[in-house]
């Protein structure tokens, strides 16, 4: 299932748009109506939103929305959810921190092989130099720091708080903290 709605967004992601080189960079309201996109304008496949918004709606989906150039293209909510609605988005941004890692080494800002240090400097946890010379963006992004995440606040980024538990790469864990770190990493 999750495979098919990647591909559809794929899809639309993939295909041909208008040359939009000329145009001034839009910028969203905070508060008002945003500027809108139609998705025959972008050449997208217009026939299979309804399949799309099908699949979402039975994969239990709150709300979706595709923005291209900050303006909105598809905008849709399910069941009794609404614009206005709030919603615990949870590891929402772990998808897009992620996705800045990719962009920030595509770009050539950083290797995933770097290590952590080299973008936060010496000391950003309290283990021993050694151990923490270890740890990798790699290791961030996978969640496998060898951080100790039993330590009561898997949220708390400051140095006290990332304590060695296991060499790097040789434990996985579900810890916020290295990860939510990244963001000083692309920063």
């Amino acid at each position: 299932m999750i495979s098919r709605l990647m591909l559809l967004l794929v899809l639309f992601v993939a295909a041909p748009a208008s040359d939009t080189s000329a145009q001034v960079t839009y910028f969203p309201p905070a508060f008002g109506t945003w500027d809108t996109l139609s998705p025959a304008s972008l050449g997208w496949c217009t026939d299979s939103i309804p399949q799309l918004y099908d699949f979402l709606d039975q994969s239990n989906s709150k709300a979706f929305l595709v923005l291209k150039d900050g303006r909105i293209v598809l905008e849709k909510y399910f069941d009794t959810f609404t614009q206005d609605s709030l919603w615990y988005w949870a590891s929402a941004g772990k998808s897009l921190t992620a996705f800045l890692v990719g962009k920030a080494r595509e770009d050539g800002f950083l290797d995933i092989t770097d290590t952590t240090a080299q973008h936060l400097g010496n000391g950003w946890t309290s283990c021993p130099p050694d151990k923490e010379e270890k740890i990798t963006v790699w290791h961030q992004l996978t969640m496998t720091s060898g951080l100790d995440d039993g330590n009561g606040n898997v949220d708390c980024t400051d140095p006290a708080c990332l304590e060695y538990l296991a060499d790097a790469g040789t434990r996985w864990a579900y810890h916020n903290a290295p990860y939510t770190l990244l963001d000083g990493v692309i920063e």
